[in-house]
């Protein structure tokens, strides 16, 4: 069972849950969700389906998130590997977080997991750390986000397949790292990241 118990349910106040999935991969964009739902008008075996998306199989992550859409509100926004060598991947997570909050377009208090709130929010915003195992709705974006990163870089994965993102959906694995020395990088990498101390010695040059 999940950290979400049904017979708890007012316990959680109808809310915008926002969370990022990509923030520490080396290619690919960072993806946001925010979700708005009321808990006690979510069906109860949802309510206690919900964790961090990392605590979650693949199956169970892909089962769930049509579930919360069908239930939920939900806007998404991503921060493009540009954007991230432009700005630095925490600005432009935190500038993701506000436009997906934006876009929902729902005047309510906004939860996000992490230490940073959203600057630019017109609304009451607080940054909770391990929210994503403490406030519902932000368990339920970090759902809907991976499995809408996770899927986009699959597809990907197609196109570039010396990388493996099927793998390793765009993290530094040791065969993701090995591809990015011997292959280069393609344009979907963040060239403000490193493969690695050997990758140093390497032009940051970028693959088609």
């Amino acid at each position: 069972m999940g950290p979400f118990e049904s017979r708890h349910v007012a316990r959680y106040p109808a809310l915008v849950g926002c969370d990022e999935v990509g923030r520490g991969a080396l290619c690919g964009p960072v993806i946001v969700a925010a979700v708005h739902f009321d808990p006690c008008a979510l069906p109860p075996d949802l309510l206690e389906s919900l964790d961090d998306s990392k605590r979650l199989d693949r199956a169970t992550r892909e089962r769930l998130a049509p579930r919360i859409r069908a239930a939920a509100r939900v806007a998404l926004a991503g921060a493009s590997p540009a954007l991230i060598d432009r700005i630095n991947v925490r600005a432009a997570t935190l500038d993701a977080m506000r436009r997906a909050v934006a876009r929902l377009g729902i005047p309510a208090e906004v939860a996000v997991d992490g230490r940073d709130v959203p600057p630019g929010l017109a609304l009451p915003c607080r940054a909770i750390v391990g929210g994503d195992r403490l406030v519902p709705q932000i368990a339920a974006a970090s759902i809907v986000a991976k499995v809408l990163r996770d899927g986009l870089m699959r597809a990907l994965a197609r196109r570039h397949p010396a990388y493996a993102w099927e793998r390793n959906v765009g993290y530094g694995t040791a065969v993701h790292r090995a591809a990015m020395l011997s292959t280069g990088l393609s344009r979907h990498h963040r060239v403000s990241f490193r493969a690695g101390p050997a990758a140093r010695a390497e032009p940051r040059s970028r693959g088609p």
